[in-house]
Order: structure tokens, then C-alpha cells, then sequence
């Protein structure tokens, strides 16, 4: 085996242990998401991605080669020369099976850390927002404590309401009681004064008619004193009286 394909069997048995590791569960992905990030990574890629595509072109033409009608015509004349080609041609067939597993491999090996990326980045993306969901979850259960907390107090404001509307309602009828006694002693005080004004009223007619029938016994007893003061006087004055 010649170098290159002994390069290609070592790395063939480098991706199958690699293959393998990858595989493992126990291994998180974030420990090869750094590597996979690397600008390298792409390139070592691409550039493998070709000299296995061109090792493999090789090999094919090596099979064709040894493979074709020249070869085993030449190898039915010697029987050293069958065996030293159908020798070539098994070298060039295990070349191009090692080969053809390799770029296999290696492709396989592509998409597992393409997976393991997006495994990694789904992660990362599933902490974020279970994080934002838990952010959520506290501040809903912040905003409900708020709530019922305001409820409690709209509770409280609204017994505190009924109280003292009750209170009001209560001072409203004592005063509307009181309002109505005081309209009955109003209205009874009004009475009264009425009918102290009838009885004033009465009482000054009553004077008037006194007053009249006190002048008029005054006039009758100052007629009554005249009269006997005449009587009293010589018999001239009372001619001159009566003249």
C-alpha cells in the first residue's frame, strides 16, 4: 500500500472513532460547538471534500484499468502476469472501497455536527426562552398578586363605602326625623303664634271696647259732678245756666 492510501486508511479509521465519539449521549453539544464555529473547520472540510473526491476518481480509474479486456487478454499468456493483475486489481478495488467509505464517512460526519450545531443552538435558544417563559410566569404571577391585592382593597373600599353610606343613610333618616319634629314644633309654634294673634287681636278689641266704655263713664260721671256742682251754685248763675 502506498502512502496516499495508507494517509486515507488511517483517516478512514480516524472518522470511524470520530463517528463514534460523536455518537456518544453522554457528551453535550455545546463542548464541539466552539470547534464547529471555527472559519478552519470549513475549509479542512472543503479541502478534504476534494482530495477524497480526487483519491476516489483515482481509484475508479485504477479499477477501470486493471479491470479491462487488454489486461486479462496480456495476463492469459503468463500466469505470473494473471496473478500480478488480478493482484493490481484488487489493490485498486480495496483502494477505492477505502476511499469511497472515507468520503462517506466523511459526509456523514458533516451532518452529525451540522445536527449537533442546531442541537446545540436549539438548546441555547429553548434556555433563552424557557428562561423568558419563567420571566413571564413570575411576572404573571407578580401582575395576579397585584390583582388580587387590588381586589382586596376594591373589597375592602367597597365594605368601607357600604359602612359608611350606611352610616349616611342612618344620620339621613335621624335628621329627617328630626327635620319633621322640627316641622311639627314649627308648625305648632305657628299655631300658637296664630292664635296668640287672634288673642291679641281679640284682646286689643276688647281694650278698644274697654277704652270706649271707660270714656264714656268718664263723660257720664263728669255730666253727674256738673250736674251737682250746678246745684250748688246760687240761683242766678243757674237762670244764667240755663238762659
Amino acid at each position: 500500500m502506498t502512502l496516499q492510501w495508507t494517509a486515507v486508511a488511517f483517516f478512514l479509521y480516524a472518522e470511524i472513532v470520530f463517528n463514534l465519539i460523536l455518537c456518544i449521549p453522554f457528551i453535550s453539544a455545546h463542548r464541539y460547538q466552539n470547534i464547529w464555529l471555527s472559519p478552519y473547520w470549513n475549509k479542512f472540510f472543503f479541502a478534504m471534500i476534494m482530495a477524497l473526491v480526487v483519491l476516489f476518481c483515482d481509484a475508479i480509474r485504477d479499477v477501470q484499468k486493471y479491470s479491462g479486456p487488454e489486461p486479462v487478454h496480456d495476463a492469459q499468456a503468463s500466469p505470473n502476469l494473471y496473478d500480478h493483475v488480478h493482484m493490481k486489481l484488487f489493490r485498486a478495488q480495496r483502494n477505492l472501497y477505502i476511499c469511497g467509505f472515507s468520503l462517506f464517512l466523511w459526509l456523514v460526519m458533516r451532518r452529525i455536527v451540522t445536527l449537533l450545531n442546531q442541537i446545540a443552538e436549539t438548546s441555547v435558544n429553548t434556555a433563552g426562552l424557557q428562561a423568558q417563559m419563567d420571566n413571564a410566569f413570575k411576572t404573571a404571577e407578580r401582575h395576579q398578586e397585584d390583582n388580587q391585592i387590588l381586589k382586596t382593597a376594591l373589597l375592602e373600599r367597597e365594605q368601607s363605602s357600604l359602612k359608611t353610606n350606611n352610616q349616611l343613610k342612618l344620620e339621613i333618616e335621624k335628621l329627617q326625623s328630626q327635620l319633621k319634629v322640627a316641622g311639627e314644633a314649627v308648625r305648632r309654634s305657628d299655631a300658637e303664634v296664630e292664635a296668640m294673634k287672634k288673642q291679641a287681636k281679640g284682646l286689643a278689641h276688647e281694650y278698644d271696647r274697654l277704652l270706649r266704655e271707660h270714656h264714656l263713664l268718664e263723660r257720664g260721671s263728669g255730666k253727674k259732678l256738673y250736674k251737682e256742682h250746678v246745684q250748688k251754685l246760687p240761683f242766678q248763675t243757674e237762670i244764667k245756666i240755663r238762659n
